[in-house]
Parts: C-alpha cells; sequence; structure tokens
C-alpha cells in the first residue's frame, strides 16, 4: 500500500483546517471545531470518519505537520498522530527549517501560523509581502522581498469585536456579520454590522498604508507591496477593501506543506529539533 498521503492541520483558536495532500497537491479540506476539552480518540474518530466519507484510506497516510496557536491542543494532535496514524507529527516550531529570516525580538513568541502564513506567501506572490490572516485575532504582518519576516500587528478579530459587542452590552443583539450596504444604518443590527465589518476594514487601510511606509523606511525598498488575505472572514473584506490584491483561503494549509518539503529530509534520517532556537532558514 502507497503511504504518500501527508496530513496537515492547521489549528487555530477557533476552528481546526485538516488538509490532505497527494503529490503536492491538495486533495480535500475540512474545517472542525477548536476545541480542547475534546480527547485525542475523539478527534480520531471524526477524521476516521471523514476518510471515509471521501472514499480514502488512512492507512495511505505517511506524515503528519501540526501548527497550532493552542498549546494545549499540542499533546492532543500528537497523541492523536500515534495512536490512529503511528506517526510522530512533525509540529511547527522554534528550531524547523522555514527559508525565513525571522527579526522578532522573541521568536519563540511568535505564532505559528504566522511563519507558516510567510512561507507560503513567499512561495507563490511576488514580494515585498502583507500579509493579513482574518482569524479569531487579526494579524497583519510585513515581509521583505528577502524573505525577512519584519513583524507586525495584532488586532481583536471580526467576530470577537461583534460577540464583545454582545457579551459586554445589556441590550446589543449578537448579529450575524455582514455588510449592510451603507454606514447611516436605521435600525441596531445594521449599525452593529456597520460598526464592525466597515470598522475593521478602516482598520485593515490605515494599518496596511502605514506598514507600507515602514517598510519602506526598514528595508530602502520602493518595490510595490503585495498584500494578500487569508482566514474566515477574508473574502467579505476584500470585496470592499481596495487594498487587498489577492484572496488565498489555502494560505496556511500549501505553507504547512511547503514547510513539510523543507523537512522531510531530516525526517528519515533523525527527528526534526523541536521547541529551542528559532524559525531556521
Amino acid at each position: 500500500m502507497s503511504k504518500d498521503i501527508l496530513l496537515a492541520f492547521d489549528i487555530g483558536n477557533t476552528n481546526i483546517v485538516v488538509g490532505v495532500f497527494r503529490e503536492r497537491k491538495l486533495l480535500t479540506n475540512w474545517r472542525l471545531e477548536t476545541d480542547k476539552n475534546k480527547s485525542a480518540d475523539e478527534y480520531g474518530m471524526l477524521l476516521t470518519q471523514l476518510f471515509a466519507y471521501e472514499h480514502m484510506d488512512k492507512d495511505e497516510v505517511g506524515d503528519i505537520i501540526i501548527s497550532t496557536v493552542v498549546p494545549s491542543l499540542t499533546y492532543t494532535m500528537q497523541h492523536l498522530s500515534a495512536k490512529y496514524f503511528g506517526i510522530r507529527a512533525l509540529v511547527v516550531a522554534p528550531g524547523i527549517k522555514t527559508g525565513l529570516v525571522v527579526k522578532y525580538d522573541n521568536p519563540k513568541a511568535l505564532g505559528s501560523d504566522r511563519i507558516v502564513n510567510a512561507v507560503a506567501a513567499l512561495a507563490a506572490y511576488p514580494g515585498p509581502l502583507i500579509i493579513i490572516d482574518y482569524g479569531t485575532a487579526t494579524t497583519i504582518d510585513a515581509v521583505s522581498e528577502k524573505g525577512e519576516f519584519l513583524g507586525g500587528a495584532i488586532i481583536p478579530g471580526i467576530k470577537v469585536s461583534s460577540d464583545a459587542l454582545f457579551e459586554k452590552t445589556a441590550k446589543l443583539p449578537k448579529v450575524e456579520l455582514e455588510a449592510p450596504g451603507q454606514v447611516i444604518c436605521r435600525n441596531t443590527i445594521e449599525g452593529i454590522q456597520a460598526g464592525v465589518v466597515y470598522g475593521n476594514m478602516g482598520v485593515t487601510e490605515f494599518i496596511v498604508g502605514r506598514m507600507k511606509k515602514e517598510m519602506a523606511a526598514m528595508t530602502g525598498s520602493d518595490k510595490p507591496v503585495t498584500v494578500i488575505a487569508t482566514g474566515g472572514m477574508s473574502t467579505m473584506m476584500a470585496a470592499e477593501t481596495a487594498c487587498i490584491d489577492v484572496v488565498d483561503k489555502m494560505l496556511t494549509l500549501n505553507g504547512l506543506e511547503i514547510i513539510y518539503e523543507k523537512n522531510k529530509a531530516l525526517r528519515t534520517q533523525k527527528l526534526v529539533s523541536q521547541g529551542s532556537g528559532t524559525y531556521d532558514e
């Protein structure tokens, strides 16, 4: 039996996105709810059912790579990998080869999803780059054309902003996140939608504009910056945000596959060093 499938886990605070690759091509992907209380067996049974639904054989999985911003789930997914696939998963962490030069005060504090996005963006788009990931938190990161991760900004995610209004006020309702079409709204629901959605668009445009100026000053380059958006809300945000050039929903999964390829040779020789040092070139 061929064991040529790579399973990639992108574990976020709200969702776990699972990608199935064969011969460097993404065959399918699944979105699961992030639940810190779920056991390895519960996630394992979910994956077993998903493989069966897609008429795929989970025994063809030859390796696994994990990126997580939820530390408590790292062991759960490692246990799942060992029990259900017989594999010790590769975890994106300091010490892994990425090809990036990380100019961050403390690389250990940098979310692995931001590193993975930068690797994928550099492989697919002309640099310099600004990468916006609309997740539970929205991250906006700068990457030079030389492959330097320069840093970035973190703001509350769109859904977090909306939920905060509902949870912290007595009368404001929980609303669907969609653009109402105007900012002069005549009812509370559309007023919240306008404030949250268009407000985040305004924040995006301001930070991207300022980031471009700072990148030019830092790098001494006036080359045009490519702005890529990913994450659940990226399509809606890009529809009315002039500063976004490309929407790439599969950016993080593709980055995981690229990082796996950079470390695959080491997997056959010895365990990749993890948990110390920095993200390696």
